[in-house]
């Protein structure tokens, strides 16, 4: 079966095999090592110079982890789909004052709107989701890190966790303080580990901020991190670090960063350009997703009978995510996807389609 929805994404033979490496003592000088060099190459796919973060959950955990450790005065939740949202649940359920900030789908947040909020003084942490998988919008998280650096008491948070890796996000540059990604997105590797960059001003509001929670306090995963030569209060996922740190290799010194963001943006264009020859992309122009598109049924197809008649012949798009099902329908180009691969399918869709 061939993966072409949003996550988990195919995985190549040779990093699934680095899975199996045998097991090291995660307390030893070898999975210090282990975690020194995954952390080393991080902060170029990143570009940043904070702090490296694992954690053994899924990306909503070191999401719950920011707005939790944080958030002190308010939060500032900018939702533009479904897992905007769930960032303010996660605020609501963690006792936080949280308000947030809707858009119509396919539409962006735009900086001008998190400068209105941020005039108010109510909050000191904002949320923001580059990449919204169920509404295919990419937000200028550069242009609103430009307004956050007005309010330098605002801690700004960003959901990467569908575009780190497969397009350049730059973490200093844009100002972000918590940037968070997972493991079975853009990066290519098998689901089950989070990853987060910590700026020393996040760190600073955190360590004012009262229960923080115990697992993923930030406080005590970065302390542990600088004081025990990069480890970690809880037992690490050895065999996703050593399919990253293998993963991170080839992306960095095989492939090359500027590579593998140009194969992304070359899938995407190709994509979206079929999308509006046939139906029409759901996000706005000029912040539409690098790494998956959701597709307006503007035809009024039947999308189920689609996907499921692809992934009889072993090619699995997704339908529309919540509100959105059968009123859209998504492909995902990410992480290890060809513009081979990508033809094949476009090819095999207008087959069935009549097109």
């Amino acid at each position: 079966m061939k993966l072409f929805i949003p996550g988990p994404v195919d995985v190549a033979e040779d990093v699934l095999q680095k899975m199996a490496t045998p097991m090291i003592g995660h307390r030893g000088k070898a999975a210090s090592a282990l975690q020194k060099s995954i952390s080393e190459k991080l902060q170029k796919v990143f570009f940043t110079n904070n702090t490296i973060v694992l954690s053994t959950t899924s990306g909503s955990g070191l999401m719950e982890a920011s707005v939790n450790c944080c958030t002190a005065k308010g939060a500032a939740v900018f939702s533009v789909g479904a897992f905007g949202d769930r960032w303010g649940k996660m605020a609501k359920a963690n006792g936080k004052p949280v308000d947030v900030f809707k858009v119509e789908p396919g539409m962006p947040t735009l900086p001008e709107d998190v400068d209105k909020a941020l005039a108010t003084g109510k909050y000191d942490l904002v949320t923001v989701t580059h990449n919204e998988t169920s509404t295919g919008v990419m937000n200028p998280v550069l242009e609103i890190g430009d307004v956050i650096k007005k309010y330098p008491e605002v801690v700004y948070c960003v959901d990467a966790v569908s575009s780190m890796g497969g397009v350049k996000i730059d973490v200093d540059g844009c100002g972000i303080d918590i940037c968070v990604t997972s493991t079975q997105k853009c990066l290519g590797l098998p689901p089950g580990l989070s990853i987060c960059s910590v700026s020393a001003k996040a760190l600073e509001r955190a360590k004012s901020v009262e229960n923080r929670g115990l697992y993923l306090d930030l406080v005590e995963l970065c302390s542990f991190i600088e004081t025990k030569n990069y480890q970690y209060p809880s037992t690490p996922s050895l065999s996703h670090m050593f399919a990253l740190d293998y993963q991170l290799t080839k992306i960095l010194e095989t492939e090359g960063l500027e590579n593998r963001f140009a194969r992304h943006a070359e899938l995407a264009a190709r994509v979206q350009k079929w999308a509006n020859l046939h139906f029409k992309v759901l996000a706005k122009e000029g912040y539409q997703s690098v790494t998956v598109t959701a597709i307006e049924n503007t035809k009024n197809i039947d999308v189920g009978a689609l996907v499921k008649e692809l992934e009889s012949e072993g090619f699995l798009i997704g339908n529309g995510y919540g509100e959105l099902k059968d009123k859209t329908f998504r492909i995902a180009h990410m992480a290890e996807r060809t513009i081979g691969e990508i033809e094949d399918l476009l090819s095999r869709i207008d087959k069935k389609l009549g097109f």
